[in-house]
């Protein structure tokens, strides 16, 4: 089969001809019909610091973002079957360590990421794990279908512990705009927030028009607007703060301002990822203002998925969630990918399998 390889320790990857991958008792074998360039993947291809200290096992096939049919199954596989469309959970896990064991699989002891710890989508088929195949809707348009893993951290960040009290009438920040921001923008407002505040890193006009689409009431320029974001919000809610401040950036500034904006006994969420170790003055920030805060990592298994699933019944929401892909490109342009999200020009960019 064809597949992108990250054949060296450098930047760029190849498209190669390996082998197709072969299934234990409890794997299904997937044909991928759509992928999609995740943040991670343009890491992994140029080579950033993260990728030289994370990636383990070079050659890999990367990607991790995708949807496809079943077309062989293992010798114990009974909750799917050949035929069926599906999209994958990423992490995989061992099902036996305390913390799967305790309702928190989604950062179990031992897990690998698909595309970066095992071979992943950007193939012509990839080998799955029984578990992490969910089934999706036969109609479930493919390129959104291909995007539910990073909708899915949209939606553990809103909603952490099923906590939709937080969000509906209530105020709402999302610093960040890049995809999984934008997600988590049109989320809440589809679970009810009344007042919607966006941040974005730049000036860049594509997705400063998504966050406008998505629902957002305010967006707001770093760039232009800098250290007075706080100033603005405490002022647009009469002194009060947002409720619930959901953190996409993993810029320092940011973060500082996640908690500014905070109403006292409010809810933060982090996902974004800091480039370098930050400072925050957690006595201001957290303890005196009753801050409940939490880390966001992955999706949980698999409530967080059924949420999407409802969530993407809504037409309007599916609608908002499909104009987040920018770009459809040949799998075989990847590269054309990559530099569309570096530069800025896409929001999210689906591979076709176009060899």
């Amino acid at each position: 089969m064809y597949a992108i390889v990250k054949t060296k320790r450098a930047p760029g990857a190849e498209i190669s001809t390996v082998k197709i991958p072969k299934i234990d008792r409890r794997e299904v074998l997937v044909k991928v019909k759509a992928a999609s360039i995740c943040g991670t993947d343009t890491h992994i291809w140029d080579w950033n610091k993260w990728a030289q200290e994370r990636m383990k096992n070079i050659p890999i096939i990367f990607g991790h973002e995708f949807c496809g049919e079943i077309v062989d199954v293992g010798a114990d596989v009974t909750s799917v079957k050949m035929g069926d469309f599906v999209s994958a959970e990423t992490h995989i896990v061992d099902g036996t360590c305390y913390q799967c064991q305790t309702d928190r699989m989604h950062v179990c002891q031992n897990l690998e990421i698909l595309g970066v710890d095992r071979d992943g989508a950007f193939a012509e088929y990839v080998a799955l794990p029984e578990r992490n195949a969910w089934k999706n809707d036969p109609d479930l348009d493919l390129g959104i279908a291909s995007i539910q893993e990073p909708l899915g951290n949209a939606v553990q960040a809103v909603l952490p512990k099923d906590n939709v009290e937080d969000i509906a009438g209530k105020k709402v920040a999302v610093l960040g705009c890049g995809p999984i921001g934008l997600m988590t923008i049109a989320v809440v407002k589809t679970l009810g927030a009344s007042q919607i505040f966006a941040t974005a890193g730049g000036s860049n006009r594509v997705r400063l028009e998504l966050a406008t689409k998505m629902g957002a009431d305010k967006v707001l320029s770093a760039k232009e607007e800098g250290n007075n974001i706080p100033r603005i919000i405490l002022d647009e809610t009469d002194g009060e703060g947002v409720d619930v401040a959901i953190e996409m950036s993993g810029a320092p500034q940011a973060l500082e301002q996640t908690f500014k904006i905070l109403t006292p006994g409010g809810r933060v969420s982090l996902l974004g990822l800091f480039d370098n170790p930050v400072r925050l003055n957690f006595n201001n920030a957290v303890i005196f203002k009753a801050a409940h805060v939490y880390g966001i990592s992955g999706r949980r298994m698999f409530q967080t998925w059924h949420q999407i699933k409802g969530l993407l019944s809504n037409p309007e929401f599916r609608s908002k969630i499909g104009s987040i892909i920018t770009h459809k490109l040949a799998i075989r342009d990847v590269e054309e990918g990559i530099d569309l999200i570096n530069s800025k020009k896409a929001a999210k960019v689906v591979l076709e399998p176009e060899w």
